[in-house]
């Protein structure tokens, strides 16, 4: 039970990391610091996906997995709704590729819309 616990924290865990990585860059409209902490994130993400790496969330996930042995019950929220999202069927590197393109997408219009902002709001009198 235990094992299957943390199984499944990693697996939010995982979920929050993809999340920062695509949307962390809002943080900078509080506190600029945060693209310190965001921009290797986002660098981490594209790695991961254009070199087909496995982000080592990912064993460590398997890992607790294999030590509950199956136990816990089946259709749960987790397994349904959270692990299609991080690990979506039809991998391929194609979609890597597509998915990794789509981080940088995301986090330049982030960056361009917070610099944006921040420049309106520091020249308006």
């Amino acid at each position: 039970m235990l094992s299957q616990l943390a199984a499944d924290a990693v697996l939010i865990l995982h979920l929050l990391f993809i999340l920062f990585a695509l949307f962390g860059g809002l943080l900078v409209l509080h506190r600029r610091r945060w693209m310190w902490l965001h921009l290797p994130a986002v660098l981490w993400g594209v790695w991961v996906e254009w070199a087909g790496k496995l982000c080592p969330l990912t064993p460590l996930e398997n890992h607790f997995r294999h030590l509950a042995n199956g136990q816990g019950y089946e259709g749960g929220f987790v397994q349904h709704y959270l692990l299609p999202l991080i690990y979506p069927a039809g991998l391929t590197p194609t979609v890597q590729l597509v998915l990794g393109a789509v981080v940088i997408a995301v986090n330049l219009l982030v960056y361009g819309w917070v610099f944006w902002w921040k420049w309106h709001k520091c020249s308006s009198p």
